[in-house]
């Protein structure tokens, strides 16, 4: 399974090459010296570790985004309840509600939520 966590430093500099991107890598190198006071090999090696994991790539001198943030977001949250609650959303919720009660407004949008995707798995049904 794929690790969907990031250290801290890893998930700054993801989140500039998020906000940046499609960047050059040596525009990246200056970027990274102001904000981080990184050298050049500090961010190429960051780099690689990113593009490892397949969340970026650098094609041609140019860094481009593989998996967007949103996307690494929702693998994450996947791989949390995978880890913690054998992969079940109503377990995790059961837990969480718990230890804080649900506002009504989270109910709502919870409920929002389950509406919408019945539809969604209704409309599939119907093709």
């Amino acid at each position: 399974m794929q690790q969907y966590k990031l250290g801290e430093m890893e998930q700054k500099f993801a989140d500039l090459i998020w906000e940046k991107a499609p960047v050059a890598s040596g525009e990246l190198v200056k970027l990274c010296g102001g904000v981080f006071n990184w050298k050049r090999t500090t961010t190429y090696t960051m780099l690689k570790r990113l593009c490892d994991r397949n969340l970026f790539a650098n094609e041609n001198g140019t860094v481009v985004v593989r998996m967007t943030k949103e996307e690494f977001q929702v693998a994450r949250g996947e791989q949390f309840l995978e880890e913690h609650f054998g992969g079940s959303l109503p377990i995790f919720l059961a837990a969480f509600s718990r230890r804080r009660k649900l506002s009504e407004k989270e109910i709502t949008e919870l409920k929002k939520l389950i509406e919408e995707y019945e539809e969604k798995d209704n409309d599939a049904a119907d093709i």
